[in-house]
């Protein structure tokens, strides 16, 4: 959420912002609506001082024994009160406008995020690992012999339909390995908290971590009208929501495991091959609430921490950060983590980690006492997948593949495993 009393120091940075982003300028029409709302709160104030001043004078008037004085201030007053409850009701209509157009505006850009229309414009900043070489044609992880009968697609849809894949056996295993893996690292080394969040939320938690209202077509509502939630962002995010903290409480770092759910309504045709995109999936969350001048060096250090699970498990990667056209609606500055699948050839998403300033904390009015005194001030919010576990099950299925249909399994996954780092060509567990 923008704060409306900048736009007005300085509508013409919203408007260049906005063009960074490829959007339209949208100050004046922001500034004409907020104008005839703060002229209906004007009018409605004259009109109450008059109806006080009228009621003031009806009683000295009956006094007087003037009674037609008396009947005149008394409608005189009727009418007062009907305009000001017509000017209020007005402005509180414009005031819901105002608040929806303002919800809707993207979030402004950090000064050193690339300027470009999409991905082919982003900017390589890291790249870990060599790519492996292979003395066979590397096949996509759902033909890999020992994976194929464990990742039933066809059940799913039979199920559920489209976009929903069914893990068996070992497959089922090392998925949930790559989870447990994921938080321990995250609490036992990186010291965040675990955290087991409803993953169906309210209105308000979705509205507060910028979903809603732009991409309430992409996300799942039950017909009591919970959501089912995209990412555990939205609980683990709304911890904080309505809240004024003291400073000393800063930061705090969350993380999750838990079931997420997208529609993908705008993405039809795109990655429908394996398990790449699904409506149902698994992510390890993180989440820190910062102060405003730490909330840069906690996005280095949550990409550290998404980094740092591919580096343990032997998955080449490369970072890159978001030009303006393809960063997401909230988010201020974003990295995104790419790991290699040799099935694709290529380099696909596993990790996003954005900081999103104060923008959600204004949504949810969730502020901090500072220290030294003086007035609450806004929070800084940030968020990152650390990681998407079916994302990296294929990146892990699919760099570790051998020529005789069997998978060389992480060692990093051996505890969770029962000491076993080899998935069979028969789909065991060696």
């Amino acid at each position: 959420m923008h704060d409306i009393r900048a736009i007005r120091e300085n509508p013409d940075a919203l408007d260049a912002a906005l063009a960074r982003r490829g959007e339209a300028p949208m100050s004046a029409a922001v500034l004409e609506l907020d104008q005839a709302r703060r002229a209906r709160i004007s009018a409605a104030e004259t009109a109450q001082a008059e109806q006080n001043k009228a009621s003031k004078e009806v009683g000295a008037a009956k006094a007087k024994g003037d009674e037609a004085e008396f009947e005149r201030l008394r409608a005189l007053v009727g009418e007062k009160k009907a305009e000001v409850a017509a000017m209020q009701a007005e402005a509180k209509e414009l005031d819901a406008q105002l608040t929806d157009m303002l919800a809707r505006i993207p979030n402004t850009p950090a000064d050193d995020v690339p300027d470009g229309a999409d991905e082919a414009d982003n900017v390589e900043v890291n790249r870990w690992g060599e790519i492996p070489a292979f003395d066979f044609t590397p096949k996509e992880h759902f033909e890999i012999d020992g994976v194929a009968a464990a990742m039933d697609f066809d059940t799913a849809a039979k199920i559920s339909g489209s976009r929903f894949v069914l893990l068996s056996g070992a497959v089922a295993r090392i998925h949930r390995a790559l989870a447990q893996f994921m938080i321990n690292t995250h609490v036992d080394e990186n010291g965040l908290t675990e955290v087991n969040p409803p993953v169906l939320v309210k209105d308000d938690a979705m509205y507060g971590t910028d979903k809603l209202p732009k991409f309430g077509e992409d996300s799942y509502r039950t017909e009591d009208g919970m959501w089912l939630v995209p990412t555990s962002e939205v609980p683990l995010t709304y911890i904080v929501a309505d809240h004024v903290v003291e400073e000393s409480y800063l930061p705090r770092r969350y993380t999750a495991h838990t079931l997420c759910f997208r529609s993908e309504a705008g993405s039809a045709g795109r990655d429908t091959a394996g398990m790449l995109r699904q409506h149902q999936f698994e992510k390890v969350e993180m989440v820190s609430i910062t102060h405003p001048d730490e909330s840069d060096a906690e996005q280095k250090r949550m990409l550290r921490c998404a980094e740092g699970i591919l580096e343990a498990l032997g998955i080449p990667y490369r970072t890159v950060i978001l030009c303006t056209g393809d960063m997401g609606f909230g988010a201020r500055r974003t990295y995104d983590i790419e790991a290699w699948v040799p099935g694709q050839n290529t380099y696909r998403e596993i990790s996003s980690v954005s900081t999103t300033g104060d923008f959600q904390a204004r949504r949810m009015n969730a502020r901090f006492k500072p220290k030294d005194g003086g007035k609450p001030q806004f929070l800084h919010t940030l968020n990152g997948s650390g990681l998407a576990v079916g994302r990296c099950l294929i990146a892990v299925l699919e760099n570790g593949q051998r020529a005789d249909g069997s998978v060389q399994l992480p060692e990093a996954l051996a505890p969770y495993l029962g000491g076993k780092t080899l998935l069979g060509a028969d789909g065991t567990l060696r």
